[in-house]
């Protein structure tokens, strides 16, 4: 995809399609004065006419028959300006793209003037949107198809203020480094589980460090063995797939503090000796997600040459059932020498975890988030609108539901209070793996805090956003690589913070 930020007219600019933004309830400002004006009126007869109304996600297109430079125009509502936000703008982008995808349009001007935002969040914004809501996963399909020949290949922001053209290029160059991360993410969760084994995931996390000059090092089962890291090794026990754990870091700022980052990465949940019911399981490939999104975020990070240093740790293993597998009623002895009492196999990716936060302590951290497609009980008391977070610094979990609201990938926290450990005390060890149906996204959290020390820790538990069968603005089905924007975010703003 080909990004460029250029100023000039809209009506003189050559494109397959010239992408007009519209608010609802408003009178026509001089720029659609005059556009509608080169079409010969047909902007407004439109309207009029009720052929189209500027709500929210609707469209229209308009074939100007050589009277302007554009082959089309695409009228495109952002409903009233009071509801206007940056995530109107992203989901208005990511809705326009792949329609004109549809038309045979391959390349798309959008203009950004008069929108009442900052040039640069809102180029961001546009290049996010557009190139998310274009991505398709292809890679098993085969055979001719009309539908895969047709595709944009450049994106251009315009505008009319030759004093705007460099924020503009500053927020279109982010967006475009934060949507490549996330569609990567996309391509890892979408691959089917044999072809992202915890060896091709280790591969995958190897690849990108040569790229990106990264600090790589994979912890193969007798390294975890000297290490203690017992939780991990009785998840991976029923799988022929040996484990692995991987170590990536990037160094961006001599002086800075670490981060550490633990993303979840089972690449398939069957559930374990605790079997779950076959309907929808071929989607538990997903269950890497968390570790994904980590492997996206430092990828993002180092494009963007952010000051900080980050080590993402990724757990990686199957979670499967058979003569060796880990059991109910089993005691596992973690890493940090506390030990777990399994009462469920289908609990496994804290027991992971525990052993990745507790090695993220040796790096004595500014701050260790995880991210995690942990409970299923996220999306029964959340929905499928927002990730679940919980923590221990008040501080940071404030600074990622800002991040949050920026990027699109909004967060509500739970409580954390010290009368949830009760739930996870068990009769014969130190810690209980499930606290019950009651509370599930907490108790599940209430682990993990048992594992991070000291430091300051925040958990986002994406279990109930990580993945989309309906589609939307700009996630099409499937994978939604959620946790790189607001990750990235988070991180772009503290190095803001610290400098």
């Amino acid at each position: 995809m080909q990004v460029t930020v250029k100023a000039g007219a809209i009506e003189q600019e050559k494109t397959g399609a010239a992408v007009v933004l519209i608010f609802d309830g408003e009178k026509p400002g001089s720029l659609q004065n005059r556009l509608d004006k080169a079409l010969g009126g047909s902007l407004q007869r439109l309207i009029k006419q009720g052929g189209f109304r500027p709500t929210h996600g609707s469209v229209a297109l308009i074939y100007p028959e050589s009277r302007i430079a554009a082959e089309r125009v695409l009228l495109m509502g952002l409903g009233k300006r009071s509801g206007f936000s940056l995530e109107r703008l992203r989901q208005a982008a990511g809705k326009a793209a792949p329609y004109l995808r549809s038309t045979g349009s391959a390349d798309i001007v959008f203009l950004l003037d008069g929108y009442g935002l900052a040039p640069e969040e809102a180029a961001q914004a546009v290049i996010e949107g557009s190139m998310l809501g274009l991505y398709r996963f292809l890679v098993y399909k085969t055979g001719p198809d009309p539908q895969q020949e047709k595709d944009v290949r450049k994106i251009t922001i315009l505008s009319e203020k030759a004093d705007a053209l460099g924020p503009l290029r500053k927020g279109a160059r982010a967006g475009e480094v934060i949507a490549e991360a996330t569609t990567m993410v996309r391509d890892l969760v979408n691959a089917p589980a044999r072809d992202m084994t915890p060896a091709i995931m280790a591969a995958k996390a190897r690849a990108l460090s040569q790229t990106l000059g990264l600090k790589l090092q994979v912890l193969e089962r007798t390294q975890m063995e000297r290490l203690g890291m017992g939780a991990l090794l009785g998840v991976s026990s029923g799988s022929v797939e040996p484990p692995k754990f991987i170590i990536v870091e990037y160094r961006g700022g001599a002086k800075k503090p670490n981060i550490v980052l633990v993303g979840k990465a089972i690449t398939f949940d069957s559930g374990g000796i605790s079997l779950k019911p076959a309907q929808n399981m071929e989607t538990m490939k997903e269950d890497m997600s968390g570790g994904a999104a980590v492997l996206g975020t430092i990828q993002a990070a180092a494009m963007l040459k952010l000051p900080l240093n980050i080590i993402g740790l990724l757990p990686a293993t199957e979670n499967m059932p058979s003569g060796s597998a880990y059991k109910p009623g089993d005691v596992l002895r973690t890493m940090s020498g506390k030990t777990i009492e399994i009462t469920n196999t289908d609990a496994e990716g804290r027991l992971i975890l525990s052993d990745a936060l507790a090695y993220g302590c040796r790096y004595k951290p500014a701050l260790m988030v995880d991210v995690a497609t942990l409970t299923g009980a996220c999306s029964v008391a959340l929905g499928h609108e927002a990730i679940g977070m919980l923590g221990t610094s008040d501080l940071y979990k404030e600074k990622m539901r800002k991040a949050g609201e920026e990027s699109g990938e909004r967060v509500w926290e739970l409580p954390l209070w010290e009368e949830y450990q009760d739930y996870i005390k068990s009769d014969i060890a130190d810690l209980k793996n499930t606290g019950g149906r009651a509370g599930g996204v907490i108790t599940a959290a209430a682990l993990l805090s048992r594992f991070v020390q000291n430091y300051p820790w925040v958990h986002l538990d994406i279990a109930a956003t990580s993945w989309t069968d309906k589609g939307r603005p700009y996630a099409p089905k499937g994978a939604t690589g959620v946790g790189v924007r607001i990750l990235t975010q988070f991180l772009r703003d503290y190095a803001a913070s610290t400098k």
